[in-house]
C-alpha cells in the first residue's frame, strides 16, 4: 500500500507549440496539506486541471491511492474522490446560493426538488465554515469573497478525499482565513489529502507539511516549511533574489488631488471622509463586507451616493456614471478581473486600448499603428508576458492580465486611479513590478487608493492607511501607528455595533 494519495511522475502537456509542463513529478503523502508555488505561468494550474480531468496529459503516469489513472473528464476524476476550488469561481450568479452549492445534484437521486433539505443542507455546510450566508440569498448579491466561501461549501459537501484549492484565500481577511484554515486542519485530521496553490508566501508556513516549487512547467525542488524561508522559495521561484519586495516610500506633495466628505450610500456607507494627496499612495484596510469595494463603486460612478462630496484638485465633481468619472481623471483596477476589469474573447492589444479610443481614432475609424505602436509600449512598460498582442487576454496567465487590465489605464488622462485588490492571484514576481509600478505612478503624480486584504502589502505600500468597519472609517494610521495589530483592533466591529 502507498504511503502517498498522488504520485505523479513525468507528465508533460502541449498546447499547440507551448509546453505548458515538461516532465514534472510530484508526490503527495496521504492526509497532509501539501503546497504547490510558482510564478503565473509555471504550470500549477495546468497541472491540478490535469488532475480533476479537464485536461489530458499528453505523457507520464499519474497514480491515486498506488492506482494508476487516466482521467478524460472531470468525472471520471470526481468518481477517485478528488475536488477542485478554481481560482476564478465556477458559479452561477443568478442562482440561489443553494442552488449553487448543490446545482450537480438538486434532485438528489429524487424526481422532485426537496427545496427545504437542499436549502438545510446548504446552511449546515456553510455553517460548518464559520459563515452565515443565507442558502437562498441570489449568488450574485454577495462579495467575491462570499462567494469564495459558497465555492468551498461546495466542494466540502460533496465525498472527497483529495481537495485541490488554488488561491483560496486571495479575496479573504484574516478572520476568514483563520476559519479556512481552521477548517482545512480538520478535513487533515480526517485524513484528507490537501493540495494548496497560493502565492501568498506567510500561508505556506503556516499550512503545509510540504512545499513544492515550479517553474517553466518542471519540478524545480520540494521543502519543508520547517527548515525553509520565505528567500529561498523566492530564489527557487524566480530564479533570482529578489532585494526588496517593496520599493522605498516617497514624500508625497502638500496638495489633495481627492477629498471625499461625508459620502454616504444608504444601508452600505456612513459619513465617509478621507482625503488623498498627490503622489500619495494610500491604503483601505477592513475586513470582507466592510465596504471598501463599495467606497470605490461610488468614487468611480458605478453606485450613486446617497449623499457627500467628492472634490479632485479642489474642484466639486459632479458626475453620474463611469463615463463621467473617467472624464473626471479616475481609473479603477477592480478587484475580479475576468467579470469587472477585463472582456476575455478580446485581444489583448483591444483590452489595452479600450478606454483610450478617442486617441488612437478619428471619425470612429481606428488607426491601428497607433493601436499597435500603443500596445508595444504598454507591454514593455509592464513587462507582460505574451505571445502575440492580438491573442485573446484569456490565454495569458493571472497576473499578465491584471497587467492588462493596469494598462488601459495609462494612457488616459487619469491621475487618481483606485486598485482593488491589485495582486490578488499574482505570484511574488510580479507582485513586484506592479507594487514598482504604483510607486513609479506615486513619483509622477498621481494620486493611489490601494485596497487590499493582505495587510503586509499595505503596510509595505503606503503612506497612510484608513481602515472601515461595517461601513464607516474608524481610523486613520501612519509613520509608526501602521501595524497588523493596529489595523485589526480598527477593522473588528466592535460589540456595541453588533447590537
Amino acid at each position: 500500500m502507498s504511503d502517498f494519495a498522488i504520485e505523479i511522475r513525468n507528465v508533460s502537456k502541449h498546447f499547440g507549440g507551448v509546453k505548458a509542463l515538461q516532465n514534472i513529478d510530484l508526490n503527495v503523502k496521504k492526509g497532509s496539506i501539501h503546497a504547490l508555488i510558482g510564478e503565473n505561468g509555471a504550470g500549477k494550474s495546468t497541472l491540478m486541471k490535469i488532475l480533476s480531468g479537464i485536461y489530458i496529459k499528453d505523457s507520464g503516469t499519474i497514480k491515486i491511492n498506488g492506482e494508476e489513472v487516466h482521467f478524460t473528464n472531470p468525472k471520471s476524476s470526481q468518481r477517485k474522490g478528488i475536488g477542485i476550488i478554481h481560482q476564478e469561481l465556477a458559479l452561477s450568479p443568478d442562482l440561489s446560493v443553494a442552488e449553487n452549492i448543490f446545482l450537480d445534484d438538486l434532485g438528489q437521486g429524487k424526481k422532485t426538488i426537496n427545496w427545504d433539505s437542499i436549502n438545510q443542507q446548504a446552511k449546515q455546510a456553510l455553517d460548518s465554515l464559520g459563515f452565515n450566508i443565507p442558502p437562498t440569498m441570489r449568488l450574485g448579491d454577495l462579495s467575491v469573497a462570499y462567494q469564495q466561501m459558497v465555492e468551498i461549501a461546495k466542494a466540502l459537501t460533496k465525498n472527497v478525499n483529495i481537495l485541490i484549492l488554488d488561491e483560496p484565500t486571495a479575496v479573504l481577511a484574516d478572520p476568514e482565513i483563520d476559519i479556512l484554515f481552521d477548517n482545512l486542519n480538520k478535513l487533515k485530521q480526517k485524513g484528507v489529502t490537501i493540495i494548496y496553490i497560493s502565492h501568498r508566501l506567510e500561508e505556506l508556513f503556516r499550512i503545509s507539511d510540504s512545499i513544492t516549487v515550479i517553474k517553466d512547467g518542471q519540478t524545480i525542488i520540494e521543502l519543508d516549511p520547517k527548515t525553509s524561508n520565505e528567500d529561498e522559495i523566492i530564489k527557487y521561484m524566480v530564479g533570482r533574489e529578489l532585494d526588496s519586495l517593496y520599493p522605498d516610500k516617497i514624500v508625497p506633495q502638500d496638495d489633495d488631488l481627492l477629498l471625499v466628505k461625508d459620502l454616504n450610500r444608504t444601508g452600505l456607507l456612513r459619513n465617509i471622509s478621507f482625503n488623498v494627496k498627490k503622489g500619495e499612495i494610500v491604503g483601505l484596510a477592513g475586513l470582507v463586507g466592510a465596504g471598501r469595494t463599495e467606497v470605490a463603486r461610488c468614487i468611480f460612478g458605478i453606485d450613486p451616493i446617497t449623499s457627500g462630496e467628492i472634490y479632485k484638485n479642489g474642484q466639486l465633481l459632479k458626475f453620474s456614471n463611469v463615463t463621467d468619472a473617467i472624464k473626471q481623471g479616475i481609473g479603477l483596477v477592480p478587484e475580479s478581473r475576468k467579470e469587472q476589469g477585463a472582456i476575455l474573447n478580446m485581444s489583448i492589444l483591444e483590452n489595452m486600448t479600450m478606454a483610450t479610443l478617442n486617441k488612437i481614432s478619428k471619425f470612429g475609424i481606428i488607426n491601428h499603428h497607433s493601436e499597435l505602436s500603443m500596445g508595444e509600449k504598454l507591454k514593455k512598460l509592464l513587462q507582460i508576458k505574451l505571445g502575440s498582442l492580438f491573442d485573446p487576454i484569456s490565454s495569458l496567465s493571472g497576473g499578465n492580465q491584471q497587467k492588462v487590465v493596469l494598462a488601459k489605464w495609462l494612457n488616459t488622462d487619469c491621475d487618481f486611479i483606485i486598485f482593488d485588490e491589485p495582486t490578488r492571484g499574482v505570484d511574488v514576481g510580479a507582485k513586484a513590478e506592479i507594487y514598482r509600478i504604483i510607486s513609479d505612478l506615486a513619483k509622477l503624480g498621481y494620486g493611489l487608493l490601494v485596497i487590499s486584504s493582505e495587510l503586509i502589502e499595505l503596510i509595505g505600500l503606503c503612506n497612510r492607511i484608513y481602515v472601515m468597519s461595517e461601513g464607516t472609517i474608524t481610523g486613520e494610521l501612519q509613520g509608526e501607528q501602521i501595524t497588523e495589530e493596529n489595523i485589526m483592533k480598527l477593522a473588528i466591529p466592535k460589540r456595541e455595533n453588533l447590537n
